[in-house]
């Protein structure tokens, strides 16, 4: 099975065990990077295993790999030479690996290691893409069969990183590590036991590694306890089922820890990974590959997926937008789940059974705005659609019969007619911009109902602003959970645990 490695880069030997501690139950090895410690500090890395006490990757980074160290080789061969240095009985007190880059020649290193049972990675760093003949890299990377093949690589789009999985198919005889930098790569991550990877590298919390005295160690690592506890790393098989998110940027989203809660409850083998994508084509060419059975869609593909979709619902053909897809024998079926989900956690909130007699105003003119004014019709609501890009707004509007306008003064003085309920659909407020207040112009009067539909921040501005004045305020985190929900069914076939 995978192991859960955490990355080491305090400056301080005490800083490092540190860590060590407060990821004990999360991880399985760690690994000491000395390029990041204090000079002073790294006379004392033979002592680091025992102190651990857990097996340590002994690592001393290169600048031109990714790592810290400028001193020259020959120190950095003298830093590894000390710590593989007067090797314990008791193996448990030296480290368990060292790391070598291929370019490493060394042969009086790697005979002191295997003597004392140090095992060998044999790494390669590639920060500009992903080689063409990357199985046969990594098949020259060992030297000898004992040593674990690493290779870190760069992907540019899903396309290269579609080509790492068929790598690791081709390469399932070696014991290796295979990974993807960088955001498109986390799913190497996550899916580390489906890429036969000896380990996965993560380093600490966000919150953790903005301490001064540590650094990330690598671009688009996990921290041990969202790799274990939010992707189920542990559980993950050869054979768990894939589904995922895609959008962009995907910086807040909370499906992720919907969605794999749900397959832990249900003792589903499956796990639901984030996918930041740009590029529509090359995902799907990664999606072929891992053979993903379906994906929630997220802002801004909500439209332009429904190329994809070799089946649509009535209420995708209804709206003219998708958040959900589903993988059949005929290809690509998508659905709406965005509708329900709005409409059942509004009439919910207001405690009606429909908007009979409502005026309401809608607030932008994206995938999500669709779904919201399609429910808003059927619920027999009246609606103003506005929008920065006013010919958006009327293209949404006009097959409902609503009104429209932009998000300027005509707009805001239309509020007045349509003010019973306020929905927000677009990401102005979220995270990082959450100063922002897409109807700043707009004085509220208390006695609107205000939907948010940005779930982080849990209060966006304009909420704050709604509440402030007496409103009822509603943010999206509803919306999410019975959307989600839904789609978990469609994913499935089973009802989300309660």
């Amino acid at each position: 099975m995978a192991k859960v490695c955490l990355c080491l880069t305090g400056r301080t030997i005490l800083k490092d065990l540190e860590l060590v501690d407060r990821y004990r139950s999360y991880i399985d090895v760690a690994e000491l990077r000395v390029d990041f410690l204090d000079p002073d500090e790294r006379f004392y890395i033979r002592r680091f295993p025992a102190l651990a006490g857990i097996p340590t990757i002994l690592t001393v980074r290169r600048k031109i790999d990714g790592g810290n160290f400028v001193e020259g080789e020959g120190a950095r061969i003298v830093l590894l030479a000390a710590g593989l240095a007067f090797a314990d009985t008791d193996r448990r007190r030296n480290f368990a690996y060292v790391d070598l880059e291929d370019d490493l020649d060394v042969p009086s290193l790697e005979e002191a290691a295997r003597t004392f049972g140090t095992k060998i990675i044999r790494s390669y760093h590639n920060f500009n893409g992903v080689d063409a003949d990357l199985e046969q890299k990594l098949r020259s990377l060992r030297r000898t069969g004992d040593e674990i093949a690493k290779a870190a690589v760069m992907p540019q789009s899903y396309e290269d990183v579609a080509k790492l999985y068929q790598v690791a198919e081709q390469t399932r005889d070696i014991d290796k590590i295979l990974i993807a930098m960088g955001p498109h790569g986390v799913s190497t991550r996550i899916l580390a036991e489906k890429l036969g990877s000896h380990l996965s590298f993560t380093s600490p919390l966000v919150e953790v590694a903005s301490d001064a005295d540590i650094q990330v160690a690598g671009p688009g690592q996990l921290d041990p306890k969202t790799l274990v506890d939010t992707y189920r790393f542990r559980s993950l098989t050869k054979d768990t089922k894939v589904y995922g998110i895609i959008g962009y940027p995907l910086t807040a989203t909370s499906s992720p820890q919907i969605h794999n809660r749900g397959y832990d409850e249900k003792k589903i083998d499956a796990v639901y990974i984030p996918f930041p994508v740009q590029d529509l084509p090359s995902f799907f060419s990664l999606a072929d590959t891992l053979d993903i059975q379906g994906l929630s869609v997220t802002v801004p593909h909500k439209e332009t997926v429904l190329s994809y979709c070799s089946q649509r619902s009535s209420e995708v053909e209804r709206i003219g937008s998708c958040n959900t897809l589903v993988k059949t024998s005929q290809g690509w079926a998508g659905y709406n789940t965005d509708a329900k989900g709005f409409s059942d956690s509004l009439l919910h909130f207001i405690g009606k059974q429909s908007l009979w007699n409502k005026r309401v105003t809608i607030i932008g003119a994206g995938g999500v705005a669709k779904a919201v004014a399609a429910e808003v019709y059927r619920l027999k609501g009246r609606a103003l659609i506005l929008n920065r890009t006013q010919y958006k707004a009327k293209e949404v509007a006009e097959p409902l019969n609503f009104a429209w306008a932009g998000l300027d003064n005509r707009g805001i003085e239309l509020m007045d007619r349509y003010r019973d309920i306020i929905i927000q659909t677009t990401s102005v407020g979220m995270e990082p911009n959450i100063d922002e207040d897409p109807i700043e112009l707009y004085k509220f009067r208390g006695k609107e109902v205000v939907m948010d539909l940005i779930y982080k921040p849990e209060e966006t501005k304009m909420l704050k602003r709604a509440a402030k004045a007496g409103c009822k305020t509603l943010n999206g985190y509803d919306m999410l959970l019975r959307q989600a929900k839904l789609q978990f069914l469609l994913f499935t076939g089973q009802e989300y645990p309660d």
